[in-house]
């Protein structure tokens, strides 16, 4: 919970979509003295930060909390309809999955109609690897069978962060 910029305790911190942890006002800070008219690389890995996941609650009320948050919703709101790279999106996957996961459980959570297309997914990914249809079945082929398995389980996920993102930038224009 330390911040890489200022080496303190993260106050009002932000996860970015690489998964790194900073203080609001120095991620802020870092995007307005920096490059203002495009979005940033992350300060410790060098990705494109597209997203940025405030972790301090909107119910906090403090002027400085406000500003920050009306900061990241103006950073989201410009680069989060960047184009991604493949490598960019698998890179992104554990961050984007792991908050689509809590929010997905949470008592605001997601619309509903994202839910139902994730379980939706995920059945017919369940029943995919069920059905003797398989493209390249193990029992033929052994760890080529699993690895067809694997792929398509990985587009499934990679497909749940891309919906994720959707929804967050989707939230963010209302």
């Amino acid at each position: 919970m330390s911040c890489p910029v200022c080496l303190q305790q993260a106050t009002l911190p932000v996860e970015t979509n690489c998964g790194h942890l900073f203080c609001g006002p120095c991620i802020i800070a870092y995007w307005r003295y920096g490059s203002w008219l495009g979005a940033i690389s992350c300060p410790i890995c060098r990705q494109t930060i597209t997203l940025l996941f405030p972790l301090f609650g909107e119910e906090n009320q403090q002027p400085e909390a406000v500003q920050v948050l009306q900061y990241v919703l103006d950073y989201n709101r410009r680069f989060s309809g960047q184009p991604r790279s493949i490598m960019e999106r698998i890179m992104d996957l554990p961050t984007l999955l792991r908050h689509a996961f809590r929010e997905m459980f949470s008592v605001g959570g997601l619309f509903w109609m994202f839910r139902i297309r994730i379980v939706l997914c995920l059945i017919g990914a369940l029943l995919y690897l069920a059905s003797p249809l398989d493209f390249i079945p193990e029992a033929l082929f052994g760890i080529l069978g699993f690895l067809d398995d694997f792929f398509v389980i990985f587009l499934l996920l990679i497909y749940i962060s891309i919906m994720y993102r959707e929804v967050v930038t989707q939230r963010l224009t209302r």
